[in-house]
C-alpha cells in the first residue's frame, strides 16, 4: 500500500506537466504564427511625423510594453512551471522502490527455510539499531528487512510471493491518483486541506469568478462601455444635431465625469482656455457673459472639453504632467465611445424604425478630427471650398497658411490635390510652400495610405420583378477600397494620436430629405478571414432561396471570395418597403479615421401599390406613415436650436440632391454608377422615368 500510495505521489508532477502542456503548447504556436503574420507587411505609416511620434518606433522599451499583456505574461509564467516540473521530474524526484522481499534479503526464489535465517541474521549485524546507530538503517531495517524476513517466513505469504509477486495472492486491476502523498495519508490529518482545496476550487472560485462577471456587466456594455454613459448619449441626441454640438454630447460620457478635477489644474485650464477659447462656439457679443456660463458648468465637464479641444487644435504641449495622463485617458476611450455615440445616432426612433442621419454624419465627423487632431473650426465653408481647409491639415507639414497659398494656384480642394500626379503636386508644393525633397516624400507616403472608396449597392425584392408596398426589400452592397501602395489593410496616419486606431467604416442607407437612416453597418478591412467566411455565407443563403442550382452556387461563391480578397467587403441586409411612391436615397460610406475620403452614391426605386395574390398579411398602404412626414415633424422639433452652427461638408450636397438629374442608370433599385455621384430627381421626373 506503501508503494503504491509513494508511486501516486511520483506520477503527481507528470500529471501536472501533462495538464498544462495540453492547452499551452498549441496556444503558444497559434500566438507565435499569428505574430509572424502581422510582421510580413508594414501596415502603419512611415512618414517622419509618425516616426517622431513613437506610436509605432520598435525600441526594446515599446517591445516590452507590446508583450507586457496579461495573456502574454501568463504564457511566460505558465512556461516556466513547466521547466520547472521538466527540471524536478529529471534530477529530484527518486524512483519509486518496489517490495521484492528476495531482493531484499539476496536470495532466490526457491530457498531454504535456513538460508533465509542465515541472511536475515546476516542483514541483522549491519542494519540493526542495536548494531548500527544510523537512523536510515534502522528505518530500512523496520520497512524493508524485518517485513521480508515476516514474508518469507509465512509458508502462504511466501508461496504468494513465488506464484504471483505478492503477498495476498493473485490481484486484480488497481487504479491509483497522481496526487501528492500528504493529501492521501489514511490517519486522516490531511482531510483539512484537502476539504479546503475542494471548496475552493469548486466552489469559491466560481462564485468569486460570477461576482466579479455580474458586477462589472451591470455597470459596463460589451464594448466595455458604461450603461451610464449609453443613457445619457441617448438621452442628449437629438435628430437635428448639429456636428459643433456632438461635441457636448460626447465629453458627457460617465467614463470622463469620473476623471478627477483638482484644484491644482485650476491654473492650467484657465491658460488652456485662452488658447482653445475660439473653438467653444462663445457667442463674442456677450463674451464675459458666455465665459461666466461656461465655467458654471459641471468642473468634468470643463475640464473635458477643454482637454479635448486642446488636442483638436495641437496646444497639449502647455498641459500639466498630470493634465497629460487624464488627456492621454481620455483619447485611450475615445474610439470607444464615438463607436457607442454612432449606435445611438442610428438607433431606430421613428416608427418605421430609422434612425437620424444628420447626428450620425456629425459623431462621424468629430472621429475623424479627433483621429488626425484637426479643429472643428477648419472644417467650416471658405470662399469657393465647401470642405474648409481641415482636410488638408491631416497630411504632413501642412498648415493654414500653406492652404492659402497654394489656393492662389488654383487648388482649392482636397480633392483637387489628391487627383494631381506626383511631379505637379511635387512643383505646386515645391514653388507655393517652398516644401523640401523630406517634406514632399511624407506627403507621399501619406497620400498612397489614403483609401478611396467605391460602392455598387443593390435593392431588389426576391423572385420578384418590382417592388410593391410591404414587401422585403434585400439590399446588396459592394464597397470596395483602394489604396495607391496597394495595401488593403493598415493603420491611419494620425501622428498626433497615441495610440493604434484601426480604420473603420459605415454604411449607411439614407433619406437625406427626411433625415432617416434606413440601414446602417459597420464595415472593417482589416480581418479578411472573416470576411471571406461572411460573404460566403450570405451569398450561399440568398442564393439558396431563389432555388439556384449548386453549380451556380459555388461559382457565385468563388467569386464573392476573389473580390473579398482584392479588397471588396459584402453587406447586406433587408427593410420593409414603404408605401407606394418615388423614393430617392443615397448611400453613404464614411471613414471614421480619414477626412475627405468618404464615398456616397444615389439609389432610385419606385414602390407600387400592392396587387399581388397569396401574399402575406403586411401592414397596410394607410397603416405606413408617409416618410416625408415624419422627417418634417423631426426637423421641426429641434431644427431650430442649432441654426448658428456650421454645417455638415454632406450638408449643402444633400439639399442639392433634390432638382437634380439621376446620371447613373438605376434597374429596379440598383445603381450601377461610380460612387460620389449624388443625384436623384424630383416626383414629377421619377414618375415619368
Amino acid at each position: 500500500m506503501a508503494a503504491s500510495s509513494e508511486e501516486n505521489s511520483a506520477l503527481f508532477p507528470i500529471f501536472v506537466l501533462t495538464m498544462i502542456s495540453l492547452p499551452l503548447v498549441p496556444y503558444t504556436f497559434v500566438n507565435l504564427y499569428l505574430t509572424f503574420k502581422k510582421k510580413t507587411k508594414s501596415i502603419y505609416c512611415h512618414c517622419s511625423s509618425c516616426f517622431r511620434s513613437g506610436k509605432y518606433r520598435k525600441s526594446i522599451f515599446k517591445r516590452i510594453s507590446n508583450f507586457s499583456t496579461y495573456s502574454n505574461l501568463t504564457v511566460v509564467l505558465l512556461w516556466l512551471v513547466v521547466a520547472l516540473l521538466v527540471f524536478y521530474i529529471k534530477h529530484i524526484n527518486t524512483e519509486v522502490q518496489i517490495f521484492e522481499p528476495f531482493s531484499i534479503l539476496g536470495l532466490e526464489p526457491g530457498v531454504s527455510d535456513s538460508d533465509i535465517k542465515k541472511a536475515y541474521r546476516r542483514l541483522s549485524i549491519l542494519y540493526h539499531p542495536d548494531k548500527n546507530p544510523d537512523p536510515e538503517a534502522h528505518k530500512y531495517f523496520i520497512d524493508f528487512i524485518s517485513k521480508a524476513y515476516q514474508a518469507l517466513t509465512d509458508p502462504v505469504s511466501r508461496e504468494n510471493f513465488e506464484k504471483y509477486g505478492h503477498p495476498d495472492g493473485r490481484q486484480g486491476l488497481q487504479m491509483g491518483i497522481a496526487l501528492p502523498q500528504f493529501l492521501l495519508n489514511s490517519d486522516g490529518a490531511s482531510g483539512g486541506i484537502m476539504l479546503l482545496g475542494i471548496v475552493g476550487v469548486c466552489i469559491l472560485l466560481p462564485l468569486t469568478i460570477a461576482v466579479i462577471y455580474l458586477s462589472r456587466s451591470s455597470k459596463y456594455t460589451g464594448n466595455y462601455v458604461m450603461h451610464q454613459t449609453m443613457y445619457a448619449y441617448y438621452h442628449f441626441m437629438k435628430p437635428s444635431l448639429a456636428p459643433s454640438k456632438v461635441m457636448e454630447v460626447f465629453i458627457r460620457a460617465a467614463e470622463y465625469m469620473e476623471i478627477p478635477v483638482r484644484r491644482t489644474d485650476e491654473e492650467s485650464l484657465q491658460k488652456l482656455f485662452v488658447l482653445v477659447r475660439s473653438e467653444l462656439n462663445l457667442d463674442l457679443r456677450n463674451i464675459r457673459q458666455e465665459q461666466a456660463k461656461f465655467w458654471k458648468q459641471h468642473p468634468a465637464l470643463v475640464k473635458s472639453e477643454l482637454l479635448m479641444q486642446a488636442h483638436l487644435t495641437r496646444e497639449t504641449t502647455a498641459l500639466s504632467p498630470n493634465l497629460q495622463s487624464d488627456f492621454k485617458k481620455m483619447l485611450a476611450l475615445a474610439p470607444r465611445l464615438l463607436e457607442e455615440l454612432m449606435k445611438m445616432a442610428i438607433i431606430p426612433r421613428t416608427q418605421q424604425g430609422h434612425g437620424w442621419l444628420r447626428p450620425a454624419i456629425g459623431v462621424i465627423e468629430l472621429s475623424q478630427s479627433i483621429i488626425q487632431a484637426v479643429p472643428l473650426s477648419a472644417r467650416k465653408a471658405t470662399g469657393a471650398s465647401s470642405e474648409g481647409y481641415g482636410p488638408f491639415l491631416q497630411l504632413p507639414h501642412f498648415s493654414e497658411s500653406v492652404v492659402k497659398k497654394i489656393a492662389r494656384k488654383k487648388v482649392r480642394s482636397f480633392q483637387d490635390l489628391r487627383e494631381m500626379n506626383q511631379q505637379e503636386r511635387a512643383e505646386l508644393l515645391t514653388q507655393a510652400a517652398d516644401f523640401s525633397a523630406n517634406e514632399l516624400q511624407d506627403v507621399e507616403v501619406v497620400l498612397e495610405m489614403m483609401p478611396s472608396i467605391s460602392i455598387d449597392i443593390t435593392c431588389e425584392t426576391e423572385g420578384e420583378e418590382g417592388i410593391q408596398e410591404g414587401d422585403i426589400v434585400t439590399m446588396q452592397a459592394w464597397i470596395t477600397l483602394n489604396r495607391r501602395n496597394n495595401l488593403i489593410r493598415a493603420l491611419p496616419h494620425a501622428p498626433f494620436f497615441p495610440y493604434e486606431k484601426e480604420e473603420n467604416f459605415w454604411l449607411l442607407l439614407a433619406d437625406s430629405s427626411s433625415n432617416d437612416v434606413w440601414m446602417s453597418q459597420k464595415v472593417n478591412f482589416m480581418d479578411e478571414s472573416t470576411a471571406i467566411i461572411a460573404a460566403s455565407k450570405a451569398i450561399q443563403e440568398l442564393l439558396e432561396g431563389s432555388g439556384a442550382s449548386p453549380k451556380e452556387i459555388n461559382t457565385a461563391v468563388k467569386v464573392a471570395v476573389d473580390k473579398v480578397k482584392s479588397g471588396s467587403r459584402l453587406v447586406m441586409g433587408k427593410f420593409q418597403a414603404p408605401s407606394e411612391g418615388n423614393y430617392g436615397l443615397t448611400s453613404y460610406c464614411l471613414c471614421d479615421s480619414w477626412i475627405g475620403c468618404d464615398a456616397k452614391s444615389s439609389i432610385k426605386f419606385k414602390v407600387l401599390k400592392r396587387s399581388r395574390a397569396g401574399t402575406r398579411n403586411i401592414t397596410g398602404v394607410d397603416e405606413i406613415p408617409s416618410l416625408e412626414e415624419g422627417g418634417e415633424e423631426e426637423d421641426d422639433e429641434g431644427g431650430e436650436e442649432y441654426d448658428d452652427d456650421y454645417e455638415s461638408e454632406y450638408s449643402e450636397d444633400d439639399e442639392d440632391v433634390k432638382g437634380k438629374d439621376v446620371k447613373s442608370a438605376v434597374a429596379n433599385g440598383s445603381n450601377t454608377g461610380p460612387a460620389g455621384n449624388s443625384s436623384s430627381s424630383d416626383g414629377s421626373e421619377s414618375d415619368e422615368n
